[in-house]
């Protein structure tokens, strides 16, 4: 054995201190990937909401690997992601200081759940947000004012982002107040992004516009908190020997006489979890449609794979656990990501360029399991349900006629 400093080196990274809880509920994103004016203009974000996990059965498509052409599980992530919706744009100026906003032009209609952001208390404001600002699309002078913004906007922007937010509406959360998030656009001039923006302002946006099946995209978000930790929860620190005097889920020596301090590399108890994270090249497995009425008909098998042709849904036997049933658009990532069910996630493109095989690997699902997450699942579907186990007491207890009260 060599010095114990080499076999047991510190406990917990400090690449990430301090350890304290997040500002903001949303996840910030610091850097856009780069702009590129021979693409056409697109999004490079999106908002969407974790709904749980569940597992996949895929062959595996990698040239050289033992695993090639063989079955593997693995597991898989669900967020759902209704479309956004974009309801302002704003332009910046590149200075010696950084990016300056330079104007933001709002639309004509903003929705109530997009103004709830705006107001504390949105049963007792006066609900006033932006009456003055829409005049400004009804009148003649607004209307030149807004067309002298947009034309100041091609002129002097260097970067053009649009201002959306989400519908919870659409989502089984009890929140109502929608959460906003500034969106970078890309591709094609300043001019092509004005216009791309003014053209879908107060439209919705869906996921499948924004991101495609293989492609490998960053999660941000904030983690799972945990409130108040000791050093051996928070830290993973070794726990002290059994009969030690005052506890043993503590740091033995907080540090030498002199410095008189405790240095910031000692692990000490506070909050832990409830941090900003940022996630690289989470791999999409399949970008899927919500639940859509078509020919008269409604379709809802977006759990369905060519090997496994059975009408079923994403959603598994009872609802996802804490969440309930994914009806909108959703994602599936490899793996798992940041933060707790019903947590909003920013979804951002890679700002790298991948080029090895694993990154560019085709996915072929075999089969996604959609047994109950709550218990010991069995069934697949409702009707494989029904087939296996035959009339229940309580579907007979459904089809009985009741009773006609007697008349007096």
């Amino acid at each position: 054995m060599s010095h114990r400093k080499f076999e047991a080196p510190r406990h917990g990274h400090m690449g990430f201190l301090p350890h304290k809880r997040s500002k903001k509920h949303v996840g910030r994103v610091h850097t856009w990937p780069k702009d590129d004016p021979s693409l056409p203009v697109h999004l490079t974000g999106f908002l969407g909401y974790k709904a749980g996990m569940t597992h996949i059965v895929r062959e595996v498509h990698r040239t050289g690997l033992k695993m090639a052409k063989r079955e593997g599980v693995e597991a898989v992530t669900i967020i759902e992601t209704p479309p956004i919706v974009i309801v302002g744009i704003v332009g910046y100026i590149h200075t010696v200081r950084g990016l300056r906003c330079f104007k933001t032009v709002f639309a004509e209609h903003i929705s109530d759940e997009c103004k709830r952001r705006f107001y504390k208390n949105w049963y007792k404001c006066k609900k006033k947000a932006f009456t003055k600002y829409c005049k400004k699309w009804q009148d003649e002078s607004g209307k030149k004012q807004l067309e002298k913004d947009f034309a100041m906007l091609k002129k002097y922007s260097t970067s053009i982002r649009v201002i959306v937010h989400s519908q919870m509406h659409l989502l089984p959360i009890k929140q109502k107040k929608s959460h906003i998030l500034e969106i970078q656009l890309n591709g094609g001039t300043i001019a092509d992004k004005v216009d791309w923006a003014r053209e879908h302002l107060e439209q919705a946006i869906p996921i499948q516009n924004v991101f495609t099946q293989n492609e490998l995209i960053d999660v941000i978000g904030i983690t799972k908190g945990h409130g108040f930790k000791g050093v051996v929860s928070r830290w993973g620190v070794k726990k002290l020997p059994r009969k030690t005097h005052k506890g043993l889920r503590k740091v033995a020596c907080i540090g030498a006489w002199h410095p008189a301090r405790v240095g910031y590399t000692i692990a000490r108890a506070g909050q832990k979890g409830y941090c900003h994270r940022t996630e690289l090249n989470k791999k999409v497995y399949r970008v899927g449609k919500g639940v859509h009425v078509q020919d008269g008909k409604v379709i809802r098998n977006n759990g369905s794979t060519s090997y496994d042709t059975s009408e079923k849904s994403i959603t598994p036997m009872g609802g996802f656990a804490h969440y309930g049933e994914v009806n909108n658009d959703f994602l599936m990532l490899k793996g798992c990501v940041v933060g707790s069910k019903k947590r909003v996630l920013t979804l951002r493109k890679s700002l790298l360029v991948h080029t090895s095989r694993k990154a560019n690997e085709a996915i072929d699902l075999k089969f996604i399991d959609t047994t109950s997450k709550f218990g010991h699942g069995r069934f697949q579907t409702a009707q494989e349900k029904r087939a296996f186990m035959g009339p229940l007491k309580k579907d007979l207890l459904k089809k009985l006629p009741e009773p006609v009260p007697e008349e007096a």
